[in-house]
């Protein structure tokens, strides 16, 4: 039976998911669903019910279809030949190109991070997940999320990890109502934002400096953390 994983979305940075290029991935944050989804099956994020940003709570944010399941090291490999633009190019002016979620460099062992929403401190979390999930089958709403009615608001996880089985009844409304919607599949119909993105006067509105308030907290922990190696 095909699994529908639900999670809370608290601050949504274009990087995970990360919806651009045509191809939806999740490769980064997430680790039981990265390890657990396979093929065909349905990952679902939502606004969280304590989420700073009041118009997305109980709201989908995005839905994507697993198309396909890479370990993180073949990914690595993959974006370097087919989506160069997942690979994070941190000064960009792009966000698109700062929020790429490639972010591990398999070309060292262990792994470098690249300059990315994420840093060392991230590394265990984000490695633990072992697999790449990419979608050529996804709705990415960001700042212009669906409402679930009220049949559906079950779907929802209350704070952190994940439902799987436990949606197992929602399967069939929930991709029932996706159809009724009507809407082309593969397209962004919103950007992602963040309390820390800012705004840019381009056909790209968003420029994420940082992940979330959680990312520079474990930024600053990191740079403190290599001062103090670095002194002693």
């Amino acid at each position: 039976m095909t699994t529908l994983f639900s999670y809370c979305i608290p601050h949504d940075n274009g990087a995970a998911p990360n919806p651009f290029w045509g191809v939806c991935t999740l490769v980064i944050c997430k680790p039981r669903i990265r390890r657990e989804a396979e093929v065909g099956e349905w990952i679902v994020g939502t606004g969280s019910a304590d989420s700073p940003i009041g118009d997305i709570r109980g709201k989908v944010v995005y839905a994507m279809r697993v198309t396909d399941k890479m370990p993180m090291r073949r990914y690595d490999a993959y974006v370097r030949e087919h989506l160069p633009n997942k690979i994070p190019s941190w000064h960009s002016r792009d966000p698109r190109l700062t929020a790429g979620d490639s972010i591990y460099d398999f070309a060292y062992d262990p792994p470098n991070v690249r300059k990315s929403v994420h840093c060392q401190c991230d590394r265990d979390r984000d490695l633990r997940g072992q697999y790449a999930l990419l979608s050529e089958h996804f709705y990415y709403f960001g700042d212009q999320p669906r409402q679930l009615p009220n049949h559906l608001q079950g779907l929802i996880k209350s704070g952190q990890g994940r439902r799987s089985r436990a949606n197992d009844v929602y399967i069939e409304p929930f991709l029932a109502r996706l159809d009724s919607l009507g809407l082309e599949p593969n397209r962004l119909f919103g950007k992602p934002r963040g309390n820390l993105f800012r705004k840019w006067a381009h056909d790209v509105e968003f420029r994420s400096k940082c992940g979330s308030s959680r990312t520079v907290r474990a930024s600053e922990s990191c740079r403190r953390a290599g001062r103090k190696s670095a002194g002693g």
